[in-house]
Formats: structure tokens, sequence, C-alpha cells
């Protein structure tokens, strides 16, 4: 055996495959959050389009933004045990052409004046592709980060997949305000809110290459190469269920927390001015477009010291601090549109804290076996369940309540939840994510002692040969 048949540690990654690396996992997620960002801030002129004069088109707009979050779990009980028994990088490869063909797709469905009800049905069978497809990209370009990263600076360099997230959001964003701003009504109701989703194409052929040329990540190629991986994804699922349960329940409720906080802000924020507080169509945009770039530029920094003070007093932070802001924010965002500006601001860096740790924290809370579909399956579902839905069920109580503060009271129990779900988690910060076990146990540490020791015999056995 040569030197080179003994995959490296996470340690020996040198900085530019670990670039590449980053690369590779941000552009999918910005590809992912690009198609949700611009169908988000599109809604209205979606539903003008695509959808019969007269009836509550926005309504069945954000439904069918639902509904690729309610396939999501599907794909993540696909995707996830198939990358545990094949490898991240094969089915990360895959999911971006599919995402990027589902979002491009919506961009040519002809009006409901031209096909009629088949307008809404090819929209909602983009989203349902769109979501199956999505239900693996997060999981596994979470996965693929955090074991590429150093364990001592994983916090770090996995705040940049969520960076990918911010500019993915952020360029749909700037895209659609663009696009108010240079078009009158007509003209984006019939072809204007179609070119945002066609750049969805280049940047997915952009992702597959990236994604093509990068090796498996080490920890991955380090179970294949002491023939440790699943024999079936069956047997994926089989682990999850039957050994760690604990965790993918403490993830289920760490992604309430952080997918209703947003959904709610970061995508139906746009709806919310517009339709519930009356705000002009640019100035809805422009909102969130600032307190964007505000998080944008945090994110690095948040997850820097999340490597230094750990992923669980973050989680509580923001937690704790959201449900004493969020509705006092949101009386501030009712005011006017400095008040908006700076109630969105506010709550989204008090949200940062979670988002910059995200690609830290959850594949951290299992062991390689199991990486991808415990991460794939707990986030998806609890996704599906409260954060795609996010928009469609603030509309509908807004509705049938007449209260401007549902949001918030949203938002608020949510987090609740997140502080309980905090507590249960295991601090991982600066530990590696090597072994068959979940890191920060016990088990764990006893297993890193005998990897490392198996490790450097292989490797000085290897010298000897050479």
């Amino acid at each position: 055996m040569s030197r080179a048949a003994v995959p490296p540690t996470t340690q020996e990654v040198p900085p530019s495959v670990l670039r590449r690396a980053i690369g590779a996992s941000a552009i999918g997620n910005a590809v992912e959050w690009f198609d949700y960002g611009v169908y988000a801030y599109l809604t209205t002129h979606i539903a003008a389009s695509l959808f019969p004069e007269g009836g509550n088109g926005v309504f069945y707009t954000l439904l069918g933004f639902a509904l690729s979050f309610l396939i999501r779990p599907i794909g993540g009980l696909f995707w996830g045990p198939l990358g545990d028994k094949i490898g991240r990088k094969r089915v990360l490869a895959m999911t971006i052409i599919l995402m990027a063909s589902a979002t491009l797709a919506v961009g040519v469905i002809p009006s409901y004046a031209t096909i009629g009800i088949w307008a809404p049905v090819l929209l909602y069978a983009c989203r349902i592709l769109q979501g199956f497809s999505a239900g693996g990209e997060y999981g596994g370009a979470a996965t693929f980060m955090a074991e590429y990263a150093p364990d001592k600076r994983r916090g770090f360099f996995g705040s940049f997949l969520e960076v990918g997230t911010l500019v993915g959001f952020t360029l749909g964003n700037a895209i659609a305000l663009l696009l108010v701003n240079t078009l009158d009504d007509t003209s984006m109701q019939s072809w204007g809110w179609r070119l945002p989703f066609l750049v969805a194409a280049p940047l997915g052929l952009i992702g597959m290459y990236l994604r093509s040329r990068m090796q498996d990540t080490p920890v991955f190629r380090e179970l294949e190469h002491e023939n440790k991986t699943e024999e079936t994804p069956g047997g994926v699922f089989k682990d999850l269920v039957t050994r760690f349960l604990r965790p993918v329940l403490t993830l289920f409720g760490l992604v309430i927390a952080l997918n209703v906080v947003n959904y709610t802000l970061l995508s139906y924020m746009p709806t919310y001015l517009q339709t519930t507080l009356n705000m002009e169509e640019s100035d809805a945009l422009l909102v969130p477009l600032l307190g964007q770039l505000v998080m944008l530029f945090t994110l690095p920094f948040f997850g820097m010291l999340s490597d230094r003070i750990g992923r669980r007093p973050m989680w509580l932070f923001s937690c704790a601090a959201l449900v004493v802001a969020v509705i006092p924010m949101y009386l501030l965002i009712g005011t006017s549109l400095t008040g908006a500006i700076i109630g969105f601001a506010v709550l989204g860096l008090l949200y940062a804290p979670q988002l910059a740790t995200i690609s830290a924290t959850f594949p951290a809370m299992f062991p390689t076996i199991v990486r991808f579909a415990g991460v794939a399956i707990g986030y998806n579902v609890a996704t599906s369940m409260f954060g795609g839905t996010a928009s469609a069920i603030n509309e509908a109580i807004i509705g049938a309540t007449g209260n401007n503060l549902v949001p918030a009271f949203y938002m608020l129990g949510a987090c609740l939840i997140g502080i309980v779900a905090s507590i249960f988690l295991i601090e991982t910060k600066g530990l590696s994510l090597r072994g068959t076990e979940i890191p920060g146990t016990e088990e764990s540490f006893v297993e890193q002692r005998e990897l490392e020791q198996e490790r450097q015999a292989e490797l000085a056995a290897a010298s000897r040969r050479e």
C-alpha cells in the first residue's frame, strides 16, 4: 500500500482544495435559495401570469412554494441514505442539476391565458421536482462542507455555506428589484418575472463542474478505506431509527426555530409588506435586500465566534434574543419604511448566529455512517412542516384574524422550541467528525484514539515499504 492509499485527515487538506470544497458546497446552496428568493419576491407576478384573474392567485402561488417543501422529506429519504452509501460528491452532482432544471422550467411555463389549468399544474410539478432535489442538496452540502473543514475552524468555514444562501437570496432580490423598477406591470406579468428563473441554468452548470472536479470528503473516504460504510441505504435508515433517534429529534427542534424564522423573515417579508402593510413593491423588496446584506457580512464573524465559544451558546442566545425582540421589531416594521429597514436588520442580526453555524452544528450531531441521511431527513421533515409552509400559514391566519403580528407570534413560538432543543445539543466545537460514533460522546473519544493509532500504524507501514 502506498502513502496515497491512506486517506488524508481534514487537517491535511491543502488550502486550495479547501477553497474548492467551499465553492462547490456554497454554489448549490446559492442556486437553491436563489430559486426560493425569486419565487418569493415575484409571487404577485407569478400569480397574475399563471393563475386565473379574480381568484386568490397569491395564496395558490404561495401554496406552490409550500408544496416544494412538503415533498422535501421524500427527497431526504431518497438522497440521504444514498449519500451515505455511494458518497457525498455523486449525490450532490445530481441534485444541483435537478434543482437548476426545475427552476429553469418555471421560467418557461406558458401563461394561464395560453394553456389554462395546465399552467398551475406545470408550476406545481416544477415545485415538486425542485423540492425533491433540494431534499438531498442541503444535507449533502452541509455534510460535504463540515467534513472538509478543519475541526478547529469548522464554524468559520461552514459559515460560507450560509453566505451562499444569502448570496442566492440577495441576487434574486436584486434582480427582482431591478425588474420592478425598469418594467411596467404588463411587461412584468407577461415576461419580466420569467427572466430570473432562466439564470438558474448557468449557475447549475457551474456548480456541476465544480463538484465533478472534487474528490469525496476525507472523512467519507476514510470510512470507505476501512470498509465501514453501510452495505445498503436501508441500513442507514435503520440505524437512524434504532441508534440515533435522539439527535434526529434534537435536530428537528432546532430546525423548527431556524426555518420558521428564516422563511417568515426572508421569504414572506416582501409579500407581508405589500399585502398586509400596503407598502409599495419596490420598497417591500428593498427592506429585505438591505437587511440581507447586513447579515451576509456578519456570518463569517459568527461562524468564527462559534469556534471559540461553541455552537450551543450561539443557538441559545439567538433563540432567546429573538423571543424578546420579535414583537417590538414587528411593531417597528409597521411604522414606516425606515422602521421596516431597522426592524428587519435587527431581527436578521439576532437570527444570524443560528444561520452561520448550521453546517458546523447539524452534521456534527451524527456519525459519518449516517451523517448525510441524518441531516437530510431530520432537516427536511422539520422544514417541510414548519418552514416552507410559513408563508402560506402566515397569510391565511392574517386573513382570518386581521392581526398584523401573526408572523411575530409564529416566530416567537418556534424560538421557544429552539431553546428547548438547544439544551439537548451536544457541544462539538473543535472535535473530529471521524468514526462511527456520535461526536462529543465518550464512545466517540475512545474511537478517535483507536482510529488515530491505526492511522499512524498504516502510515508507518507505508513509509517502510517505499
